[in-house]
Formats: C-alpha cells, sequence, structure tokens
C-alpha cells in the first residue's frame, strides 16, 4: 500500500522538525515544499507533501497515516 500525507506548519524550526521526523520513520519527500502567507495568522506557512510504502498492509480510512 502507498500511503500519502501533506505536512503544514509555520515557517520556523518546528516544521523542519516535523519533515524530519517524518523522514526518519521512512516516509519520502514528493515534490517540492511550498510556502504561502497565512493573513488570518500573519505568519507564512510551509507545506510538504510525503509518502510511503507499506507492505502487508491494505489501506482503510480509519487508518492514522502518522502512524503507519
Amino acid at each position: 500500500m502507498k500511503l500519502y500525507r501533506f505536512l503544514t506548519g509555520p515557517d520556523d524550526a518546528s516544521f523542519c522538525h516535523k519533515v524530519t521526523a517524518a523522514l526518519n520513520k521512512g516516509w519520502l519527500l514528493s515534490g517540492s515544499p511550498t510556502y504561502a502567507f497565512n493573513a488570518a495568522t500573519g505568519q507564512m506557512q510551509c507545506g510538504q507533501a510525503v509518502f510511503k510504502e507499506v507492505e502487508g498492509k491494505d489501506y482503510h480510512p480509519d487508518m492514522k497515516l502518522s502512524e503507519q
């Protein structure tokens, strides 16, 4: 099964830690990161798509992707 996640967060070290944690759990980068201004918070936001191949499991909508 192939899993997909889109990680988001403020433009600070916490976002980099979130992506680093995903990479260390076997997730792979998919495409380039995104960067946009959030007018509601007045902050820049980052985003990065990641994916992961998981053998021996079937996808179902109830699964928590971050725990796979």
